[in-house]
């Protein structure tokens, strides 16, 4: 169908000064652009449809660089956290952990794991265990939104070495680099690790060193969840810039903060270490949210030496009692590497989700709280939790800093991403409410970013991360993934009591040339696609 934007306020994806125009957009790209002052058109006069975009700004989709919906968008096909909010790329297999490559007892280890990001649905179908299958299986069933997918290097590291806590051999090293081979051969976009949880963690300097080498043969870029974002924070960065740097790789910084109150104001050294390593040739980019608090696992806090026995052997650690002392000590006093090397502070520590809903109770409460109302010892209540709920439980972290924020979003390599959790009672809104929230808040609001500015943080530059050939901006001939939003009135209505709320100011928003949001509410369409990177039409 043809479909035809009339007197939209282009906001092309490049930063440039929008302009007025009436767009056209057929089987699926962006068929036309003319200027209001250029008359009538030839491709507008076939058009189906035509919408009156006056007041409108007309942008490329927005590009969420840090998704966690890979079972989501198969098992919800409205799918309106994220197309209600304009999204219509999103970035999977992210913070090492998601499900391809894997067999069946991987599949059944990282199910578990990552219960409390993406939940498990029960009568689901895993009718994949390669990439390639898990791609050809977002096709098959129709997805809201496209989607790009990362090789997740603790999936790698769990099906060749389980949760071992050692470096790998060379004939497991060269099976790994033969599964991220194998992955982006089939279409993943890159790398993402997570060396905050395990079996990622485990993963020394050197072992990812040799594997982003296969990523940057083949053109990808390496997504790290890395070491800290605490104490160390820099030191971790710091260590991310060498992987990349001896590698050749491209490097993008996954949901890049500084955190706890180590780091408060402390951004402005970040951005200067990137800034010297993009001097010296390093191609970096990062993502952000546009939230203070975070968002995990209440079983991330953890020590990663408890989880060497996978969840299985967390459990049987948090039964034994000289354990639990050792685990204390480390999480209260020193600092356990699952805290980011910082004490734990009880109070920034609350529950979001539970697994087990008898245990609703606990959600919106800290552990402070809860130790409180039951006139126990935090840890107790902690480790009784994290049993009880067979470590499913979701936490917010209420540790981030505002200038750290605001600071790190005005960096000319920076994207958004949401890092939205899309399970529990009351996860954090950033899964419903970023890219509105960058937009109204932290654009119109606040003035840190200018419209054209955010836009292009949003879209282009996303973009040119993920070499999407005909995507992220608004050009004759690109893909016709399109967002209409007011500027006025475009902002968050999503709030940590009540998350799961739709932006306003978000009108129509167009995947693949399909309408997915039309006049602010979903239609029925599933136009979405697995964008592959070995389809050169998609990418360069």
């Amino acid at each position: 169908m043809t479909t035809l934007l009339r007197g939209a306020t282009v906001v092309d994806g490049t930063g440039a000064p929008g302009y007025r125009a009436d767009v056209v957009l057929a089987d699926g790209r962006i068929a036309e652009i003319a200027p209001e002052s250029a008359g009538r058109h030839a491709a507008a006069d076939g058009a189906a449809h035509s919408i009156d975009a006056a007041g409108l700004v007309l942008a490329p989709g927005f590009i969420d660089m840090h998704a966690h919906s890979d079972l989501a968008l198969l098992t919800d096909p409205e799918h309106l956290a994220k197309v209600g909010q304009g999204v219509t790329l999103e970035v999977l297999g992210q913070d090492g952990l998601s499900y391809a490559p894997v067999d069946d007892e991987t599949l059944s280890r990282i199910r578990r794991q990552i219960t409390g990001w993406n939940g498990d649905p029960a009568g689901f179908d895993w009718n994949w265990r390669s990439v390639g299958e898990y791609l050809d299986r977002l096709d098959t069933t129709g997805i809201a939104a496209n989607a790009c997918y990362l090789v997740p290097h603790g999936s790698v590291r769990m099906l060749v070495l389980g949760y071992e806590d050692r470096a790998p051999s060379e004939h497991e090293l060269e099976s790994m680099r033969t599964l991220i081979r194998t992955g982006m051969a089939e279409g993943a976009v890159g790398m993402s690790c997570g060396l905050g949880y395990t079996p990622g963690m485990y993963a020394a300097t050197e072992e990812l060193t040799d594997l982003s080498r296969v990523v940057a043969d083949l053109g990808g870029f390496l997504a790290p969840h890395h070491r800290s974002y605490g104490a160390g924070a820099l030191e971790a960065y710091a260590e991310m810039i060498e992987v990349c740097e001896t590698a050749g790789c491209s490097l993008h910084l996954s949901h890049a903060t500084m955190n706890f109150g180590v780091n408060k104001g402390r951004a402005g050294e970040l951005l200067a270490l990137l800034d010297d390593a993009a001097a010296r040739g390093c191609d970096i980019t990062l993502d952000t949210y546009p939230y203070l608090p975070g968002s995990t696992t209440l079983a991330a806090l953890l020590p990663g030496w408890t989880s060497a026995g996978g969840p299985d052997g967390v459990l049987r650690l948090l039964q034994d009692e000289e354990a639990c002392r050792k685990i204390r000590r480390e999480m209260e006093i020193d600092g356990s590497d699952g805290c980011h090397g910082v004490p734990v502070d009880w109070d920034t520590i609350r529950i979001s989700g539970v697994g087990d809903l008898a245990l609703a109770d606990r959600v919106g409460r800290t552990i402070a709280q809860l130790a409180a109302d039951q006139s126990r010892d935090a840890f107790d209540v902690y480790r009784d939790l994290l049993r009880a709920d067979r470590l499913a439980t979701t936490i917010l972290q209420l540790v981030g800093h505002e200038e750290n924020v605001q600071a790190i979003m005005r960096h000319p390599a920076h994207t958004g991403g949401s890092d939205g959790l899309l399970v529990g009672a009351r996860p954090h809104p950033r899964a419903w409410g970023t890219f509105p929230r960058f937009l109204g808040h932290y654009g119109r609001e606040l003035g840190v970013l200018g419209l054209e500015e955010c836009v292009a943080h949003l879209t282009g530059n996303a973009a040119r991360r993920l070499r999407l050939r005909d995507r992220g901006l608004i050009r004759a001939g690109y893909a016709a993934d399109v967002v209409l939003f007011d500027p006025e009135t475009v902002r968050d209505t999503a709030t940590f009591d009540q998350p799961r709320q739709t932006p306003t100011g978000i009108e129509h928003v167009f995947v693949n040339g399909v309408s997915v949001i039309e006049d602010g509410r979903r239609t029925s369409a599933v136009p979405g696609r697995a964008l592959r990177r070995t389809n050169r039409s998609e990418t360069i």
